[in-house]
């Protein structure tokens, strides 16, 4: 749990204010209550204020601030700010004003609008009920045409990576990303790893393929989006196609990649798509008893993330912790 200690620490350092809009979940009041008493972040919850606080119970989130879209006097600024984002795509203003009554969307619209630094949803929404909203009001980042995903995983008694610390992108959201979506998310995912982990990335394209070992589409895909990816950010250290051992060992890498900058030494390993990530994100957390963390989004203009929906209070947490100190790189 070092890697969350330091987040949480890092977070402490500089107070951002997040927004939770699953405010009807027990599980966001008990997160609520713990940020509060660690003092992590400010806190907006979305919702009825007597609701809230009858679900709280004895919990206290007195500092929270409850913010309700039926009463709060800037819900018709939004609802106008939001028809003025969506006229193109063929928005009402009066279904912008029933809109605002979502408290995801009106969650990510705070963002939007200055008043929170980011939001965290997911415990009782689906993924696409968190990321719609963020690319329907916040979109991409500039320079990125997507929104990926990545986990932080840490290996214990591990030589490789950063003191056994990765990112693994993409292994929870894109399932199969061309080429030029490939490259976006190799250089997303260095900044994550610069963000959180605060070390210099060396990002590896990983493949079944080192070199031009195999030829076929799929290692080609590799080949062009590393291509891509150095045009667009030559300041990074970045190679590819890599298997996984000529990645992250010494030894397999000035074997099979001689001369190559990250062969070796890689700490963000790029997949090709969502089944080779996901299962080998899986595997680490499970055999080599890894810790997790994640999926975290990136690509997003401001800083928002997906719970799972399984997670546990001291879950959402840690995902807010993660959102502030994104914020503060913002």
């Amino acid at each position: 749990m070092e890697f969350l200690k330091t987040i949480t620490e890092r977070a402490k350092s500089d107070i951002k204010t997040i927004v939770l809009p699953e405010s009807e979940d027990i599980r966001t009041i008990r997160a609520a209550a713990m940020v509060q008493e660690q003092g992590i972040a400010k806190l907006i919850i979305v919702g009825n204020p007597d609701k809230v606080k009858e679900l709280a119970g004895d919990l206290d989130i007195s500092e929270a601030r409850i913010v309700d879209p039926a009463t709060y006097a800037r819900t018709e600024e939004y609802a106008e700010a939001f028809y003025e984002l969506r006229k193109k795509k063929g928005m009402t203003i009066e279904k912008a004003r029933e809109t605002m009554q979502d408290y995801v969307y009106f969650a990510t619209m705070m963002v939007k609008m200055g008043e929170a630094d980011g939001m965290v949803s997911g415990a009782c929404h689906s993924t696409a009920n968190t990321v719609r909203p963020a690319l329907q009001i916040l979109k991409t980042r500039p320079g990125t045409s997507m929104v990926s995903s990545f986990f932080v995983m840490c290996v214990p008694n591990c030589e490789y990576g950063y003191e056994g610390t990765f990112v693994f992108s993409d292994c929870g959201l894109v399932e199969n990303p061309d080429e030029n979506g490939l490259a976006d998310i190799a250089i997303e995912a260095s900044k994550s790893f610069r963000q959180l982990v605060g070390a210099e990335p060396v990002v590896s394209m990983m493949s079944y393929s080192t070199y031009g070992s195999a030829h076929s589409e799929l290692t080609e895909k590799v080949v062009n989006a590393t291509a891509i990816a150095k045009e667009k950010a030559p300041e990074l250290m970045l190679d590819g196609e890599l298997q996984a051992d000529a990645s992250i060992v010494p030894s397999v890498g000035k074997s099979k990649a001689p001369g190559s900058p990250v062969a070796g030494r890689a700490n963000v390993l790029v997949f090709p798509d969502l089944n080779s990530g996901n299962i080998c994100y899986k595997l680490v957390q499970r055999l080599a008893k890894a810790e997790a963390y994640g999926p975290v989004l990136q690509g997003i203009a401001r800083p928002v993330n997906d719970l799972s929906r399984g997670c546990s209070a001291e879950d959402i947490v840690g995902v807010i912790a993660i959102t502030a100190v994104q914020a503060q790189a913002e």
